[in-house]
């Protein structure tokens, strides 16, 4: 296989491209098993020159590496407070699990913990992006200031989210992508439901996204999903 050939970059584009590159090996292969001279093989480049941009060695260049990836992360999160609360989630969660697809055995690794270059520095990288993603969904719940209990369900969903992510990744990708998208946005009208049933906070969120929903939208499908099944419990009102 002949190496790529050398290219004269700027000192920006020389780094930019060497933590793509490293991106996209941390991506199908776990950090512990990714070494300099890898990076420095797939950018077509010296392993000195790699240490010239990045003197800490790997651990430097795969916190650089995730700090790209944290970005990507929360700008999946990004969609206009426009249009039925269950859509935007939907875009937003395929959007996600797109990327979780994309980067598979470095989500794991990174998520699923145990990594050698596992540190408090990339741990605080990755709570960054789950405090972003929560505070982009309160956002669309058009709750300025959430109590303990509204964000304790959207922080819950999104850990569900991320658990969800690795389990399927585990399993083959099973279900398909569009069914475990629609079936998390399911658990999240689920979660704030029944968090509605104790705090008169979450309760308003309920009412404000629900006006949102059209009766053929993903909510009401869920809804009418939901009146047979619960049905089984009339006996204890």
């Amino acid at each position: 296989m002949t190496a790529p050939a050398y290219r004269r970059l700027s000192v920006e584009q020389r780094r930019a491209q060497l933590i793509s590159t490293a991106l996209g090996l941390f991506a199908h292969r776990p950090p512990e098993e990714i070494t300099l001279d890898d990076v420095a093989a797939a950018a077509g480049v010296s392993r000195p020159l790699v240490y010239r941009y990045f003197p800490g060695g790997k651990q430097q260049l795969y916190e650089a590496a995730l700090r790209q990836a944290a970005d990507a992360l929360e700008a999946c999160f990004d969609e206009p407070t426009a249009g039925p609360m269950t859509e935007r989630l939907l875009r937003v969660l395929d959007r996600y699990l797109a990327f979780v697809e994309q980067h598979d055995a470095g989500f794991t690794a990174l998520l699923a913990g145990g990594s050698v270059a596992e540190t408090s520095r990339t741990n605080a990288i990755v709570d960054e992006v789950r405090r972003a993603a929560a505070e982009e969904i309160l956002r669309h719940l058009e709750v300025p200031e959430p109590g303990t209990r509204l964000r304790m369900a959207v922080r819950t969903w999104i850990a569900a989210v991320e658990a969800a992510s690795l389990i399927w990744l585990d399993e083959g990708r099973v279900p398909p992508r569009e069914e475990l998208t629609a079936w998390m946005v399911e658990q999240f009208v689920a979660q704030l439901l029944v968090t509605a049933t104790r705090d008169e906070e979450s309760a308003l969120a309920v009412a404000t996204a629900v006006a949102t929903e059209e009766r053929e939208g993903p909510a009401g499908e869920l809804f009418r999903r939901l009146v047979p099944v619960l049905s089984v419990g009339e006996s204890l009102l």
